[in-house]
């Protein structure tokens, strides 16, 4: 492979890899979210935020988190055959198989965007009762959406140089 692909790989593969481990993080965020909820609305007053920024922290978890688990090859699989193939049957497979998400990942950062745009543009909020502004949770899914592209990038990458016989590591 050339070393321009492998550079890109090693550049998107620790990028990912450290996005992904501040991102883990999050899920105590949102636990402490929900726990001060559970106890506003048990002493004080409910809080109005609480279970809409719970929502959000919890999307930016999955969202920014999703390509270290593709990285991590941690999503879920039907493994019917997949498991006793060779690592090289795996790769074209996973060669072939790769553009459906290519193309599921373009139709949503396409969407994504014209999304954000529009929350930008008219500074659209939420229909709760607190109405946070929408742009910012919009904007992380725009980046989590692209991360995920490039991490598929970098698989595909790393899967035709296993198909090739050349594996990168």
């Amino acid at each position: 492979m050339p070393e321009t692909l492998k550079t890109y790989v090693r550049i998107v593969d620790r990028f990912n890899r450290g996005v992904g481990r501040v991102t883990m993080y999050l899920i105590f965020v949102m636990m402490g979210i929900l726990l001060w909820s559970s106890i506003s609305k048990t002493f004080f007053l409910p809080s109005l935020w609480t279970l809409e920024m719970a929502q959000f922290v919890m999307s930016a978890y999955f969202l920014l988190g999703g390509a270290y688990s593709l990285q991590l090859d941690s999503h879920v699989r039907m493994d019917l055959a997949y498991g006793r193939w060779s690592p090289r049957t795996k790769a074209i497979v996973d060669v072939v198989t790769i553009f459906m998400l290519f193309v599921y990942l373009f139709f949503l950062l396409y969407g994504g965007i014209s999304s954000t745009s529009y929350a930008l543009q008219y500074n659209e909020t939420s229909y709760s009762s607190w109405s946070p502004y929408m742009a910012p949770i919009k904007i992380i899914m725009v980046i989590g959406i692209f991360l995920t592209l490039l991490q598929a990038t970098s698989i595909l990458i790393k899967d035709l140089a296993v198909a090739l016989g050349r594996p990168l590591a």
